[in-house]
């Protein structure tokens, strides 16, 4: 699921005189996190999505009362990182001083890449920022804690099978992303009826399920199995606040679950693609190029994963039109009004271990 603005393509060196390196200010900020949650309209996170997820549909989604979130990669460097963490942070003082909702957001992380130069110094923006969410992917999630714990933060990590679970929960994570069969991007291979259920089992933190859902009976369903919160990354790429192309939101709106296909040949590690796009791009489904290793595909000049060949999950097949953020999200409360459990929003607090 987590996969992205197109802002970041050919991303300019990272400008590291500008960064603070001051000590970060280790006052909590765990009541502040815990009373934003109980203000969330929904129990929906939009998924960092790698090219698609930008300042704009994260503070959107704030807006709309519900978790916005984009990649720190999305930021072309350290310095415009630092300008996108500050406009939600003045946002959402502004919105609340006006008694209006602005929900938390979250920034998305590899944790394996956290000594790498250019993720080096955006996570120390991170750390500074003090951002409340972070949603790590891809590794050892261990580093990621111990940090973001340092300044009130919670860490929730993505997990496609039942050993990454056990890794992140060891490692201490407040959150487990279980990203399952019919998600877009790097797609789980898990039913959500079986990976759930065993993951509650050994975890009391909060889960958030994603893969293949779009719609309100997706969020009853995934809420009636336990989840605490649902992640879509799919149907917000076909909003008018997302980085994506017009193209590419058409395509969404045009295709169905059928043209949605598992390779590993665009990225060189299995993820969900779009059959109309992998033609667009002068490609034949059924006779892909084998990539050379692990994120190694072998496509011909100017074939880019995810900048030219564009991914979509099973509820691609759910996706009619291009709505607004507040327009999704005023549908989704309409739908559910009354469905929702009381008292969900205390219930994530308390999983998250705010109170």
């Amino acid at each position: 699921m987590v996969t992205g603005s197109t802002s970041a393509a050919g991303a300019s060196p990272v400008d590291t005189s500008s960064i603070d390196t001051s000590p970060v200010d280790a006052s909590p900020i765990d009541t502040s996190l815990g009373a934003a949650l109980k203000t969330l309209r929904l129990p929906l996170l939009q998924a960092p999505m790698f090219l698609v997820s930008s300042l704009r549909l994260a503070s959107a989604c704030c807006r709309a009362g519900v978790i916005g979130s984009f990649q720190i990669a999305n930021s072309r460097s350290a310095a415009d990182l630092a300008a996108w963490l500050d406009a939600m942070r003045r946002e959402g003082e502004e919105r609340r001083a006006r008694g209006e909702v602005f929900a938390p957001y979250a920034v998305n992380v590899n944790a394996r890449g956290l000594d790498q130069p250019g993720q080096r110094d955006k996570f120390a923006v991170v750390e500074r920022a003090r951002v409340p969410l972070i949603v790590s992917s891809i590794g050892d999630p261990a580093e990621v804690v111990r940090r973001a714990h340092g300044w009130g933060g919670r860490v929730i990590h993505d997990v496609t099978t039942l050993r990454f679970a056990e890794k992140a929960i060891a490692a201490g994570v407040d959150g487990l992303m279980l990203t399952c069969a019919g998600a877009g991007g790097h797609t789980g291979e898990l039913s959500p009826f079986a990976f759930l259920p065993q993951v509650r089992r050994m975890f009391d933190g909060a889960i958030v399920l994603a893969g293949g859902i779009a719609d309100a009976d997706g969020l009853r369903g995934a809420l009636a199995l336990g989840a605490d919160l649902v992640c879509m990354g799919t149907r917000f790429i076909a909003t008018t606040e997302s980085e994506a192309p017009d193209e590419y939101k058409a395509m969404l709106v045009s295709s169905s679950t059928a043209d949605v296909m598992p390779t590993d040949a665009i990225a060189g590690l299995t993820a969900n693609w779009l059959k109309p796009s992998l033609v667009a791009n002068g490609l034949d489904p059924d006779h892909l190029p084998a990539p050379s290793g692990q994120h190694k595909p072998n496509l011909p000049d100017g074939v880019k994963a995810w900048k030219t060949v564009w991914s979509g999950g099973h509820s691609t097949g759910l996706i009619d039109e291009v709505l607004s953020v507040a327009q999704l999200v005023d549908g989704l409360g309409e739908q559910l009004a009354g469905d929702l459990r009381s008292g969900w929003q205390d219930r994530l607090a308390r999983r998250l271990m705010l109170g």
